[in-house]
């Protein structure tokens, strides 16, 4: 199972980016997919996920800025990024599910990306 992140990089506040998460060797059409960040000194976050039904939630610090979506025939998982605050400088985390719902504690989460970088000034 590999999944890989792109489109981290350095933005002004206020302004938007879109993560994406491209999945192999998992049927993440399957299970719930979600999004963590953690920022240096700090705990791992929930930033949000979408479940199998692409039902959506999200952690408080993000809801109404942020929107998760999935192609289930790409296999990727997106993470849209608005109104962007230098508190979200993190590095995001793409992660598969063991199950169909989502879960917003990173133990319902098996396999996990390499991170990508996000740098808001």
């Amino acid at each position: 199972v590999q999944l890989v992140e792109s489109g981290g990089g350095s933005v002004q506040a206020g302004g938007s980016l879109r993560l994406s998460c491209a999945a192999s060797g998992y049927g993440a059409s399957r299970y719930c997919m979600g999004w963590f960040r953690q920022a240096p000194g700090k705990e791992r976050e929930w930033v949000g996920g979408i479940d199998t039904s692409e039902r959506t939630m999200y952690g408080d610090s993000v809801r109404g800025r942020f929107t998760i979506s999935r192609d289930n025939v790409k296999n990727t998982l997106y993470l849209q990024m608005y109104s962007l605050k230098p508190e979200d400088t993190a590095m995001y985390y793409c992660a598969a599910g063991r199950f169909e719902l989502c879960y917003d504690d990173s133990s319902s989460f098996m396999f996990w990306g390499q991170g990508t970088q996000v740098t808001v000034s």
